[in-house]
């Protein structure tokens, strides 16, 4: 792991506050000149670069600190740099995020924040914070004076986001303000069981077999949310709604929020998108939001497979197609959800019970399942009323017909198609 120092950083930490500041208040029109000069002081002299790479480091602290205050997550801000800079920035990114992350113990973190720096890969790999930039200009063949530029291009974008409502406890947050957020180590069986399924889904050549299985993940989904809901009400648990984000980019992100919609919906979640960011964020109770995440993924790559093999000729290359295709698959994915789960929730009012094997057993009915359920709804949308107090509804066009009822082909091949029971 990297060392900090403990000698002051001289003349490099004004130098670099000052190259930062210049950067984030000058003009569009000016901005070329403010990366110029202030990559120019920072890259000015071998001897200062150890300093200066010091200071940056100690400056992330404030910087990563200030956007994680104002709402943002790991994935979040490295999303934000995939968007709209170049993979010497993602790079840099994901090192002052983990840099940021020694200030915290893994204890303080909640467990999506910490699955988020898992999956960046964000670790600690300089000898020291002295030899940071020289290392990483080693690693990406840069010269000084275009690794400063990098470095303040990233510094700009992240110093200029807004602050967005908060999905969880910002790191350092006190145990009373923590929101549950379920469990930190492991998942329960029925979602690996769930995982399992949808991985099969994913890679079979065959529509059918994807179909039952991705069928199944949906009913064992919704067998999962009936059975918290019926804990948490025989116990009393307080257990609020949590909330994620999810990344939804171009091309075809409308539709493709569509398809995040239908999936959350289906599993009394609700979706907001912030479209100018790139994600949305899903609001719902935390077993609910992780097979969201899932089942939305999965199908997420079945639409993309379908789709590269759907239409005739040229046509189904055109913009207009595909557009046309994702809207249609998200409306019937929609449809062939929602009734999976109202037949699992009406067999579990009679007292069925779904195993996690996908077989059924006999219980007696528990007169609390649908007072529980619809409590947990309106939990769900109270928390959106709080989190997003304005919010406006879009639509999404669609203009070719063939690409329309394509769509909705591939949609009864992917998933839920009515019929009947599903056996092993």
């Amino acid at each position: 792991m990297g060392k900090r120092a403990q000698q002051g950083d001289g003349n490099a930490g004004p130098l670099l506050e000052q190259a930062v500041r210049s950067v984030l208040t000058a003009p569009e029109e000016g901005l070329d000149l403010a990366l110029d000069t202030g990559a120019s002081l920072l890259a000015a002299s071998a001897g200062q670069w150890p300093a200066v790479s010091r200071a940056l480091l100690g400056y992330a602290d404030t910087a990563v600190g200030r956007c994680w205050s104002a709402g943002w997550r790991p994935a979040d801000l490295v999303r934000v740099v995939r968007r709209g800079l170049k993979p010497v920035h993602l790079a840099l990114a994901v090192d002052l995020i983990a840099a940021e992350a020694r200030r915290h113990p893994a204890a303080g973190l909640d467990r999506r924040w910490q699955e988020q720096l898992r999956e960046l890969e964000a670790e600690v790999w300089w000898p020291s914070d002295e030899q940071y930039l020289g290392a990483f200009a080693q690693r990406h063949r840069l010269d000084r004076f275009a690794l400063a530029t990098a470095v303040l291009e990233l510094l700009r974008s992240w110093g200029r986001l807004p602050p967005i409502a908060p999905v969880g406890p910002a790191p350092g947050a006190s145990t009373a303000a923590r929101r549950p957020t379920g469990p930190v180590t492991g998942e329960p069986r029925m979602l690996a069981r769930i995982r399992a399924l949808l991985a099969k889904a994913e890679s079979t050549e065959y529509p059918e077999e994807a179909e039952a299985l991705t069928a199944k993940a949906q009913q064992l989904m919704a067998q999962h949310s009936i059975d918290e809901a019926l804990v948490a009400a025989a116990a009393a648990d307080r257990n609020t709604p949590a909330a994620l984000r999810i990344g939804v980019d171009n091309p075809y992100e409308g539709p493709k929020t569509m398809l995040l919609d239908a999936v959350a919906a289906a599993n009394r979640c609700r979706v907001v998108w912030a479209k100018e960011f790139g994600f949305c964020t899903v609001i719902g109770f935390d077993g609910d939001l992780d097979g969201v995440e899932l089942l939305y993924t999965s199908l997420l790559v079945q639409a993309t497979h379908a789709l590269n093999k759907a239409g005739s000729g040229k046509d189904s290359r055109s913009k207009a197609f595909r557009q046309s295709f994702l809207v249609a698959y998200a409306a019937r994915i929609r449809e062939r959800l929602t009734a999976a789960t109202e037949r699992t929730t009406t067999a579990a009012a009679a007292g069925r019970h779904l195993r996690e094997d996908g077989t059924e057993e006999q219980l007696l009915p528990d007169a609390r399942l649908l007072p529980a359920l619809a409590a947990r709804s309106a939990a769900v949308d109270e928390e959106v009323g709080r989190l997003f107090p304005k919010l406006v509804s879009q639509r999404v066009r669609v203009s070719d017909g063939e690409g329309w009822a394509a769509g909705r082909a591939a949609a009864d091949r992917a998933a839920l198609h009515g019929r009947g029971e599903i056996h092993n």
